[in-house]
């Protein structure tokens, strides 16, 4: 039981810190870099961007980014969602970046600005 308790606890420090280190802002990662990255927001995994020619095998799971200055006039109402679309929507399953805290506040407004203008 001991040896299965530390192997759980080993795995769980190793999440952690994993998690700490992804959270970690690459000095001049752009809202950009961070919506196609895989291991962060991974936007790509759902959603297409029909004007962003360098967004490969992007969903379709999730709206299309376009237009996205007219239909979020006001970037707070988007960056809620981004933060924890679910609170707007409790049947959302796009994940909530903020209140998981998968992305920093830092990269959520980088995220949020790209996006935006789009």
């Amino acid at each position: 039981m001991r040896k299965r308790t530390a192997v759980i606890t080993g795995v769980l420090a190793a999440l952690l810190a994993t998690t700490a280190f992804a959270q970690q802002p690459k000095k001049g990662e752009t809202g950009k870099d961070i919506t196609y990255n895989r291991s962060k927001g991974n936007c790509l995994a759902c959603h297409g961007f029909p004007n962003q020619p360098d967004a490969e095998q992007t969903g379709n799971s999730g709206p299309p980014l376009i237009a996205m200055q007219a239909r979020f006039p006001d970037k707070a109402v988007l960056r809620a969602k981004i933060w924890d679309a679910t609170a707007s929507n409790p049947a959302s399953f796009m994940p909530p970046f903020g209140k998981h805290q998968a992305l920093s506040e830092e990269e959520i407004n980088k995220v949020v600005d790209f996006i935006h203008s789009l």
